[in-house]
């Protein structure tokens, strides 16, 4: 019997892959999430999922974070990414960071299907425009992505707002805590990125954007 774990904020896309999933695997246990947090409390409670469908940017996982983290923390669960990108640039490097596979969320339910298929059978699986287009992970971000995922997702949050330019009042007002708890976040982050200020912290986490090397959004 499979575990399928669906994580996506978009009800309406997450009520599609239930119903693939149930239609084809009618034996199966679907569990779902909406965010990073709620994705890995899942992960956490849970040592039998077979594959994650994870989108790569609900709530908490902007960027590559959600990916990386869950990789790094559960290296063990297939991960396939599903998502509204389909450009080479972020189809290259979700598989680069250890995506089992690479679904595009114009895909149709056949198209998904023998996606889950192949994954749960063992194997990789990307859209056939993106086959022999591929690039490799540059060694560099595969090193920053390791550093990356060492951090909470509130740490990552708060590692965003500074990427927005907030100052340590603003970003406790944003999230409701204190100036303390926020400066405690960030020394942690520093001292995880292995950096000593924030805009060495801030060049990181823009090296690992989606966005960093341009790449479209579909």
């Amino acid at each position: 019997m499979y575990h399928f774990h669906l994580a996506d904020d978009h009800p309406l896309f997450r009520n599609a892959l239930v119903s693939i999933v149930e239609q084809h695997f009618p034996e199966a246990v679907i569990t779902e999430s909406v965010d990073l947090e709620s994705t890995l409390t899942a992960l956490n409670g849970s040592d039998d999922i077979d594959l994650l469908l994870l989108d790569l940017t609900m709530p908490g996982s902007q960027d590559l974070f959600g990916l990386v983290t869950v990789r790094e923390r559960f290296a063990t669960t297939p991960v396939a990414i599903v998502s509204a990108r389909e450009d080479i640039d972020t189809i290259s490097r979700a598989i680069g960071h250890g995506a089992a596979g690479y679904i595009p969320k114009s895909a149709s339910p056949a198209v998904i299907l023998e996606a889950i298929q192949t994954i749960t059978n063992g194997e990789s699986w990307i859209p056939a425009f993106a086959r022999n287009r591929l690039k490799p992970l540059n060694s560099e971000e595969a090193s920053l992505a390791a550093r990356i995922a060492n951090l909470t997702p509130q740490q990552y949050r708060v590692l965003c707002l500074l990427r927005e330019g907030g100052l340590n009042k603003q970003i406790a007002y944003q999230l409701g805590v204190t100036e303390a708890t926020v400066k405690a976040h960030i020394t942690s982050i520093f001292r995880k990125l292995q950096v000593n200020n924030r805009t060495q912290a801030v060049v990181m986490l823009s090296k690992m954007s989606l966005d960093h090397l341009d790449a479209g959004v579909a």
